[in-house]
């Protein structure tokens, strides 16, 4: 009997597809697209309609070679590329290449890759989504009038070489206009003012807030030099005392734009360096005793959605391994964007039951750190908040000045036990080892007091984890285009420099950017951007 012929985009995947598959199955790579729009030419027929001309990419003529005779003696034809956009898109040439009626059922998808989850998608398959398709193609078009129409004027006025994208335009833009806010910023200079206060047996460190409930900014030397010329002889006492408690709530797990900022913040990765490697985790790791197994669901994602039988054996795997305090009654369920397509779950381990530590000897360093990241980030967004007792003291003279301290203290660890999700710039907050018992009305003895200058300070230089953010909220690009954009404006085109992390613009990056600006507004225009790009999605 002949084989049926399973057709995936990359060749590890389809090593691990071929054994989950076995007999009677033939899985071939078609390492991604086989057509595009020619490089020549603009490609596109402008009075006709949009037409795309494709052709066959360069080098890809091998491999459809081998697909083809592949083709010519299978049973049945399964097109198995990512569940997504593009890979609905490369799905459909395929079709085309080999002559398989679109509207037949050789689509097949899956979205993690399992043994059960791979033949359950053999078993149901379906007809091409020509709506997902057609959504690539008008993004396909709409990036090459964009850069085919603009990148010659660059190529007159600037240098040869430049480009100009839909995306990469305006990310630039973002970057640049960051950078003019921080040279046109003029800091202001403010004071604190603090000091030690003995209550009883406590030693609590307050600052100055003002005269009673008015506030006071101290601007200059002079102005605290003032308060503490007052407050010399002044007589403190306990004011009002707020006690509280907080609770801190988990993460969601992972989508597309979160790992990316995440593996940033925490592990130093670029988000290049991220997907790649997630891919890796995706489509296949060789396990020592089980072979390759793909270790994470599908990572181009907006959604924090999770499905039931995930949860169900997360719940199960936090009940056993940390007990019931760290289970919430109900599974928590967490909001995706308006926006968000919500095609796929959010990145999560395929197996929960595989522990990071488990594998460790099979992963490569950077595989370990990364799927570790995930298993974690995964586990603690489904147990219980992290609480805390919270203590606020204002401490006042008898001249009217107040000094206000604040002080929390971790009383269950929860979720916090397994992750902390990382900021781009922290904010240390106060966690006592122990939060002092006071009454209201004790007497406070002022230490020396001590007055430190500041400045206000510009806005921070994106990151790539903040840039991800920025542009994901700004309804810029879509997960899959956040790594290949920061790539294009940092590395081949130039246009942006990275300096301890940070990212700045070039004089070239500047001089671009002025240009379309200028010439181009709407193309750079955030606004005008996310819109049209929006009215491209599939109903």
């Amino acid at each position: 009997m002949a084989n049926k012929l399973v057709i995936v985009e990359s060749p590890a995947k389809a090593k691990t597809i071929g054994k989950f598959l076995g007999r009677g199955y033939k899985v071939e790579a078609s390492q991604g697209h086989v057509r595009d729009l020619p490089k020549s030419q603009i490609g596109v027929d402008v009075e006709h309609d949009f037409e795309p001309k494709y052709i066959t990419i360069r080098g890809r003529g091998e491999i459809l070679g081998k697909i083809r005779k592949e083709a010519r003696s299978a049973s049945k034809i399964y097109l198995a590329t990512d569940p997504d956009r593009e890979g609905e898109a490369i799905s459909w040439h395929l079709a085309n290449v080999l002559g398989i009626d679109e509207d037949s059922a050789c689509r097949i998808e899956f979205h993690e890759v399992t043994s059960k989850a791979v033949k359950a998608a053999v078993k149901n398959p379906r007809k091409i989504d020509m709506d997902l398709v057609n959504a690539q193609q008008a993004r396909r078009v709409l990036d090459r009038l964009v850069g085919y129409k603009i990148s010659p004027i660059l190529w007159q006025k600037v240098k040869k070489g430049l480009s100009a994208g839909r995306v990469q335009s305006v990310a630039t833009k973002i970057i640049c206009d960051r950078e003019a806010e921080i040279e046109a910023f003029i800091p202001e200079e403010y004071w604190t003012l603090s000091t030690a206060f003995e209550i009883g047996d406590a030693v609590v460190n307050a600052r100055f807030t003002g005269w009673g409930e008015e506030k006071e900014e101290l601007k200059s030397r002079a102005d605290a030099d003032a308060v503490i010329e007052k407050c010399k002889r002044a007589k403190f006492a306990v004011g009002a005392i707020k006690k509280a408690e907080r609770r801190r709530l988990p993460a969601p797990p992972f989508t597309t734009s979160n790992l990316q900022q995440e593996a940033s913040r925490k592990l130093g990765f670029s988000t290049q360096k991220t997907m790649q490697i997630a891919q890796q985790l995706y489509e296949g790791v060789d396990l020592a005793g089980e072979g390759s197994q793909g270790l994470v669901t599908y990572i181009r994602t907006d959604s924090t959605r999770i499905a039931d039988e995930a949860v169900e054996a997360v719940r199960a795997l936090i009940l056993e391994g940390y007990g019931e305090d760290y289970l919430p009654e109900k599974p928590n369920v967490y909001k995706t964007r308006k926006s968000a397509q919500d095609a796929h779950e959010a990145i999560r381990p395929t197996v929960v039951e595989r522990r990071p530590e488990k594998i460790k000897s099979s992963l490569s360093r950077d595989q370990y750190r990364l799927y570790k990241l995930i298993y974690d980030r995964f586990v603690s967004s489904q147990m219980t908040p992290a609480l805390y007792d919270t203590l606020g003291v204002d401490i006042d003279a008898d001249n009217g000045a107040r000094f206000h301290f604040n002080g929390q203290k971790l009383r269950f660890a929860g979720f916090t036990t397994v992750y902390v999700e990382s900021v781009d710039d922290p904010q240390e907050e106060a966690e006592n080892a122990s939060l002092p018992e006071l009454k209201e009305g004790m007497a406070a003895k002022a230490g020396e007091m001590n007055a430190e200058q500041h400045f206000t300070q510009p806005p921070p230089r994106y990151t790539e984890a903040s840039l991800v953010r920025t542009l994901e909220e700004k309804g810029i690009g879509r997960p899959s285009t956040y790594s290949p954009t920061i790539s294009t404006i940092t590395g081949r085109r130039g246009y942006i420099a990275k300096e301890n992390k940070r990212l700045i613009p070039t004089e070239l990056g500047k001089i671009v950017n002025d240009m379309m600006c200028k010439n181009f507004p709407d193309i750079v225009d955030v606004a005008f951007t996310a819109t049209r790009v929006r009215l491209l999605r599939p109903v």
